[in-house]
């Protein structure tokens, strides 16, 4: 049995019956192995990190049912200023990116994955759990949400004049011209399409892989004061890694829904 060193470890060695039964879950999106105790891991990250969210969530909405104590805002920070704060930004950006009344309508996709990776990323801060980020299968499900949800929205706002976008109709007049450039231009177009999720999720994964591979090796070979500048810039790629996935996510789903005669 592989020597594994993180949170599910010890839970395993006090619950032995899942250890047991960890590979009766099934096979692994990646490389379609048996799911071990160790693979289940990020699955089990994944769950208590959502469950988590959904708790501060629920907590932060509370606040907010108060009228008169909503309007006000809090002196220090506590977990209403850095929810406001942090959606406001997302938001801020989304809107930018495809116009406030997309933004409004696709904003709990986006929001959703900034606060799930983001808490995903910055668990890796902790001394032995390792972020669900960091396994290619959580980023690239979340990559295929995303990608799933951009289609979704593109098709229903635009209907055929989606499929023709990508086919490049319409920029001839001439017929013959138009089916000429849709043969050339549809099968480009379907493999750019079809690359996003696998960047958008290696891209993640690498970055918080190698961030939290090299803030353990330097935790492990000197404990004081080198892994707090190192903890710095861990939270830097935290926060950008965060950024650029949701940035990314918005720039796909405005160009999906942007209307067609924008194109």
């Amino acid at each position: 049995m592989p020597k594994h060193t993180g949170f599910l470890t010890y839970l395993l060695a006090m619950f032995p019956a899942l250890k047991e039964n960890a590979g009766n879950v099934g096979k692994t999106i990646m490389g379609h192995e048996s799911v071990t105790y160790r693979g289940l891991e990020p699955i089990f990250m994944s769950m208590l990190l959502i469950l988590l969210v959904v708790f501060l969530a629920s907590r932060v909405r509370g606040t907010f049912t108060k009228l008169d104590e909503a309007v006000v805002p809090d002196e220090t920070l506590t977990l209403r200023t850095f929810f406001e704060a942090f959606l406001a930004y997302f938001y801020g950006m989304a809107s930018d990116i495809m116009g406030k009344k997309n933004a409004k309508r696709y904003f709990p996709l986006i929001g959703g994955a900034a606060l799930f990776i983001f808490f995903s990323n910055a668990s890796s801060l902790i001394p032995g759990l390792n972020p669900p980020t960091s396994s290619l299968n959580v980023t690239l499900g979340c990559a295929l949400v995303v990608f799933i949800a951009f289609n979704y929205y593109g098709l229903k706002e635009n209907g055929i004049d989606y499929i023709k976008h990508l086919a490049g109709w319409g920029v001839f007049k001439n017929p013959i011209a138009s089916i000429l450039l849709a043969i050339l231009m549809l099968p480009i177009e379907l493999i750019s399409t079809c690359v996003r999720p696998v960047t958008l999720s290696i891209r993640l994964m690498l970055n918080i892989a190698v961030d939290h591979l090299i803030g353990g090796i330097f935790l492990g070979l000197i404990a004081l004061f080198v892994p707090v500048p190192l903890s710095f810039l861990a939270l830097i790629v935290i926060l950008v890694q965060t950024l650029v996935f949701c940035l990314l996510s918005s720039i796909y789903i405005g160009l999906a829904t942007e209307k067609a005669h924008d194109h």
